[in-house]
C-alpha cells in the first residue's frame, strides 16, 4: 500500500494511459496480425457491426467482412508507411447488405488495429464545406490574441458544444487559458492558470503524437479488449486509437469540473504541443467521426496559421534587434569607451527590451541609470558574476535567489538580465527590472493536497476550480524568451563595438606613437636650429658691443625677440601667427605709454611658423635702430606700418619714419644690418629694401604667398589701428546665454571672465558630460563652447544633444585634426587652444551674424 508521503506528481505520469484495455463504446475495435488474423478485438464487436457479426480471436476477418471492404482495408493499411500515421476509410459498407462504417487504421506494434464507427450518411462533406469560410477568417487576423479568440469562436460554432478554450502552456509547463467562447450563463475560465499537474507528461507527449481526443461520455462504462493480453505476454498500445478508454483521474477530473464530454485538440508549433482547444460539453456529445476529422484538420490549420503568425512575430522582433544594432553601430561614436556610452545605447535598448534601470560595467568603470545598483553593491556580487559560465546570458526575475548579495538593492531592482560583454576582464551590461506585486489567479488551489480517492492513494484531482488568487512578492516581470533571444543579439552587437573601439585605440595608439617621433624628431631640429641660431647670434654681435653691458643688452634684446615670435607661433599650437602682435610686442617695449606714435594699417596676415622668427629678427632690429637713432628715440617721432598684399598675395610691409631727428645713414655695416638686408632674402625667398632718407628710414620688406594666411581685420580688408581697443559685438547681438563645458578650471575661469567682459550676462561652466546633459534639460543656451576632451571622456554627447536642440556651439581643442570632423559633429567651428579673449571676441561675432 501507498504510503502518504510517497505520492508526488510522478504518480500520474506513471499511469499507462496508453495501455488501459478498454475503448469507449461509441465504437468497436479489432487488432490483425501480419496474416489479417484477428488477435485482438473489444467485447462489444456485435453491438457495433449488428447481430451475428462478431468474430473470435484466431478468426480470419473474411469470414464477415465483403471481399470489396477487405480489400479496402488491406489497400489502406498498406498504406501505413511512417510511425502514428493514420487512414481513415468513411462510408465503406463492411458487409453485402450496404451499412455503412467509419474506420480508422494505424498499426499498434506488429498488428494493425482497425477501429469502426457508423457512419453519418454525408456528414463529411458538410463538415469540409464549413472549413473552408472558417480558414479564411482565420487568415485575417495577425496578432496572435485575436487569432486565438476567433478560433475558439469558430470552433464552438462548429461543433456545437458548451465551452471551447484555448488553452497555452507557459515555460513552467502550466497551462493558462488564453481564449474562449462558451454559453453565456456558464462561468468564464479565460485568465485562468493550471499548474502542471493537471495535465502529466505522458498525457503531454501523447497529445504530441496523436492531435485529437474525445470523451464522448464520462458516465459511459469502458468497453474491454480481449485478450487482455497477447501471447508474448504484451498490453495492446492504444496510442494511436480515437476510441481510447480514459483514465479514471481524468474521469474523476472531469466529473469534479461537472463536464460530461470533452474534446482536446493539440496545437502543435514546430513539433512541440504549443497548447490544445480544450472542448466542455455539460451533457454527453458524440462527434461523428468525420466531424472528428474535419475538426483535427481545423487545428493543423490553425497551427500552421499560428506558426505563420509566430513567424512573422518572430521576424519583427529580429528586425527590432537589426535595428538595434545599426542604431548601436552608427551611434557609438569611435573611440567614446563603451563605459561613456550608457546615457547613448540604453534608450536604443529601452525599445526592444523594456526595463527600468541599466547597469554597464567595463574595463572596471561602472555607471548606472534609472533603478540600479549603486556601484558599491554592484562591485559586491561581481565576483558571482565572474563565476557563471562563460559568454552566456543570466536571465532571471528574482535574482537574489541566484546571488544573495543582490539582496541589498532589491529594493530597487530584482530582476536582471545579464549580458557579459567580454571574457577577460569580465564585463558587462545589466538591464533591471523593479519588483513587482504579483497575482497570479489559478482555477483552484495549484497544491492539491494528497487524499485516498476513489481509485487508492494517489494525488485525487481538485474538487475546486474556483478562481483561487496567489500573491508573489519580490519578483520582476518575467524575461521573455523573444528578449532574451534579443538580448543574444545586443551581447554580440556589444562586442563588435568593443572590437571596433579596441582596433580604433590600437590605431590611435600607433598614429599617437608616430606623431611623437614625428614631434620628438622635429623638436630636437628645432632645438638645434635655435641654438645654432642663438650661437651664431652671440657670434656676429660681438663686433657691434664697446663693452659688455653693450654686449650683454644686445644679445638679450635679439633673444627676447625670438622668445616672444616663439611665443606667439606656439600659442596657436606652431600654426600661423598674426604679424600685428609681432610689432604690438617688440614696440611696447618702448612706447608702451604713447600708443599714438605707431599707426598700423592694413589687413591681418598670419605668418607661417618659419617665416614668423625671420620677421621677428628684422622688426626688432628696425625698431631697436628707430628708437635709438630714428624716429622713436625721441618724444614727437612717429612710425607708421603699413601691411599690403601683393598680386601674388604675399606680404608686403611698408616701413615710414617721420618726425624724429635728422637721419644720416650708418658709417659701418654690423650685423643687425646683415639681419634687416640679408634675412629675408636668404632665408624666405623675399625682398628687403631700405632707404636712409633725411626726414626718417623707409624700408620695404616683401616674403611670397606661401608663408602667409590672410584674415579681415575686425570684418574688412581696410586699415585698422591695432592699438585701438577691440570693436565689441553690439549688445543686442550678444547671446543671452552661454554653456561652456570644460574640465580644467583654470581655463574654465579665465574664458568665463572673458565672455562676460565682452558682454555675456549668463555662462553657464560645466566639467563633465552628465552635468552638461543635465544642465541642458533644464535650460537651452543661445550658444555653446565645448571642450572636446573631458578627462576620461569626450563631449560628443553634449554635441548630439545641442545638434538636436538646434543649439550652435564650437568645439575646443588642442588637437588639429578635429577639424575633420567638425561637419559630423555638427559644430559651427574649432577654437584651437589655447584662446583668449579676441577668439572668444570672434565666435560670439560669427554667432550674431548669423
Amino acid at each position: 500500500m501507498m504510503n502518504p508521503q510517497d505520492v508526488n506528481l510522478t504518480n500520474c505520469d506513471r499511469e499507462p494511459i496508453h495501455q488501459l484495455g478498454r475503448i469507449q463504446d461509441f465504437g468497436a475495435l479489432i487488432a490483425v496480425n501480419a496474416d489479417w488474423f484477428v488477435a485482438h478485438r473489444s467485447t462489444n464487436l456485435e453491438k457495433i457491426l449488428g447481430a451475428g457479426r462478431g468474430l473470435d480471436i484466431g478468426a480470419r476477418l473474411s469470414r464477415i467482412f465483403a471481399p470489396a471492404a477487405l480489400e479496402q482495408l488491406r489497400s489502406s493499411a498498406a498504406a501505413l508507411s511512417f510511425p502514428d500515421q493514420v487512414e481513415r476509410i468513411f462510408g465503406i459498407a463492411l458487409f453485402e447488405d450496404g451499412d455503412l462504417f467509419d474506420c480508422a487504421l494505424h498499426t499498434s506494434g506488429g498488428n494493425t488495429v482497425i477501429e469502426i464507427e457508423r457512419h453519418v450518411e454525408g456528414d463529411l462533406n458538410r463538415q469540409l464545406a464549413v472549413l473552408r469560410p472558417i480558414m479564411n477568417r482565420l487568415e485575417k487576423h495577425t496578432e496572435v490574441e485575436s487569432l486565438v479568440a476567433e478560433a475558439a469562436r469558430q470552433l464552438r460554432m462548429a461543433l456545437q458544444i458548451d465551452r471551447v478554450m484555448v488553452y497555452r502552456f507557459r515555460d513552467d509547463l502550466s497551462g493558462e487559458v488564453i481564449a474562449e467562447a462558451a454559453r453565456d450563463d456558464l462561468e468564464k475560465f479565460h485568465g485562468l492558470r493550471y499548474p502542471r499537474s493537471d495535465i502529466p507528461d505522458q498525457a503531454r507527449a501523447l497529445y504530441v503524437r496523436n492531435r485529437f481526443r474525445i470523451i464522448a461520455n464520462v458516465d459511459a462504462q469502458p468497453v474491454p479488449i480481449e485478450p487482455g493480453m497477447s501471447i508474448d505476454g504484451d498490453p495492446l498500445d492504444l496510442s494511436m486509437s480515437s476510441l481510447r478508454a480514459v483514465s479514471p483521474i481524468h474521469i474523476e477530473y472531469l466529473k469534479n469540473m461537472g463536464v460530461g464530454a470533452s474534446l482536446s485538440i493539440s496545437i502543435i508549433i514546430g513539433g512541440k504541443l504549443w497548447g490544445l482547444f480544450a472542448c466542455h460539453h455539460y451533457g454527453p456529445k458524440l462527434l461523428p467521426y468525420s466531424q472528428r476529422t474535419a475538426a483535427e484538420l481545423f487545428s493543423e490549420y490553425f497551427s500552421l496559421t499560428l506558426d505563420r503568425t509566430l513567424a512573422r512575430q518572430i521576424a519583427e522582433r529580429r528586425e527590432r534587434g537589426r535595428e538595434m544594432h545599426t542604431k548601436l553601430m552608427r551611434d557609438v561614436a569611435a573611440g567614446t569607451p563603451l563605459s561613456s556610452s550608457l546615457p547613448m545605447i540604453e534608450p536604443v535598448i529601452q525599445q526592444a527590451i523594456p526595463h527600468d534601470g541599466a547597469s554597464i560595467f567595463v574595463e572596471d568603470i561602472y555607471d548606472a541609470r534609472g533603478a540600479a545598483p549603486n556601484e558599491e553593491e554592484f562591485r559586491a556580487i561581481v565576483p558571482s558574476l565572474n563565476a557563471a559560465a562563460t559568454s552566456r546570458i543570466l536571465a532571471s526575475d528574482a535574482i537574489a535567489d541566484r546571488l544573495p548579495r543582490a539582496e541589498r538593492f532589491a529594493d530597487r531592482a530584482v530582476g536582471a538580465l545579464i549580458i557579459p560583454v567580454s571574457r577577460t576582464p569580465r564585463d558587462y551590461l545589466v538591464l533591471w527590472r523593479k519588483p513587482l506585486q504579483q497575482t497570479v489567479t489559478w482555477a483552484g488551489n495549484p497544491e492539491k493536497p494528497v487524499e485516498t480517492g476513489p481509485n487508492g492513494a494517489r494525488l485525487t484531482p481538485r474538487k475546486s476550480f474556483e478562481a483561487w488568487q496567489e500573491t508573489v512578492e519580490g519578483r520582476a516581470e518575467k524575461w521573455t524568451s523573444a528578449e532574451v533571444e534579443i538580448a543574444e543579439g545586443l551581447r554580440v552587437t556589444l562586442l563588435e563595438i568593443i572590437l571596433r573601439l579596441t582596433d580604433e585605440a590600437v590605431t590611435e595608439r600607433a598614429r599617437a606613437q608616430q606623431q611623437q617621433e614625428l614631434l620628438i624628431a622635429e623638436l630636437n631640429h628645432r632645438v638645434r636650429n635655435i641654438l645654432n641660431l642663438i650661437r651664431g647670434l652671440i657670434n656676429q654681435s660681438k663686433g657691434e658691443a664697446r663693452d659688455i653691458e653693450g654686449f650683454v643688452e644686445i644679445v638679450a634684446g635679439r633673444v627676447r625677440s625670438l622668445a616672444s615670435a616663439h611665443d606667439n607661433i606656439t600659442k596657436g599650437n606652431w600654426s600661423h601667427a598674426p604679424f600685428s602682435e609681432l610689432i604690438e610686442t617688440e614696440i611696447n617695449a618702448y612706447i608702451a605709454a604713447q600708443n599714438d606714435r605707431l599707426e598700423l594699417t592694413g589687413p591681418e596676415a598670419m605668418i607661417a611658423p618659419e617665416a614668423y622668427t625671420i620677421m621677428a629678427l628684422v622688426m626688432h632690429e628696425m625698431i631697436t635702430n628707430s628708437a635709438k637713432y630714428g624716429s622713436l628715440s625721441d618724444q614727437t617721432g612717429t612710425l607708421e606700418i603699413n601691411v599690403s598684399r601683393d598680386d601674388d598675395a604675399g606680404l608686403c610691409v611698408d616701413w615710414r619714419e617721420r618726425g624724429g631727428p635728422p637721419v644720416k645713414p650708418p658709417q659701418r655695416r654690423g650685423f643687425g644690418s646683415t639681419i634687416i638686408d640679408r634675412s629675408i632674402p636668404h632665408e624666405l625667398g623675399g625682398t628687403a629694401e631700405i632707404s636712409y632718407r633725411l626726414e626718417g628710414v623707409e624700408a620695404r620688406f616683401c616674403i611670397p604667398a606661401r608663408y602667409v594666411e590672410w584674415r579681415a581685420r575686425d570684418g574688412r580688408d581696410g586699415p585698422v589701428d591695432p592699438q585701438a581697443a577691440p570693436s565689441r559685438t553690439p549688445a543686442n547681438d550678444l547671446p543671452e546665454s552661454v554653456l561652456l563645458v570644460e574640465d580644467s578650471m583654470i581655463i574654465a575661469l579665465d574664458a568665463e571672465d572673458c565672455l562676460r567682459e565682452l558682454g555675456v550676462e549668463k555662462v553657464e561652466v560645466e566639467s563633465s558630460v552628465a552635468a552638461a546633459l543635465d544642465a541642458l534639460g533644464k535650460c537651452t543656451p543661445a550658444l555653446a563652447i565645448l571642450d572636446y576632451n573631458l578627462g576620461k571622456e569626450n563631449s560628443e554627447p553634449i554635441a548630439r544633444k545641442l545638434k538636436e536642440l538646434g543649439v550652435p556651439f564650437w568645439l575646443a581643442t588642442g588637437y588639429g585634426e578635429m577639424q575633420d570632423r567638425l561637419e559630423e559633429l555638427g559644430a559651427a567651428g574649432l577654437l584651437t587652444k589655447p584662446y583668449g579673449k579676441d577668439e572668444l571676441r570672434e565666435i560670439l561675432g560669427n554667432a550674431a551674424a548669423e
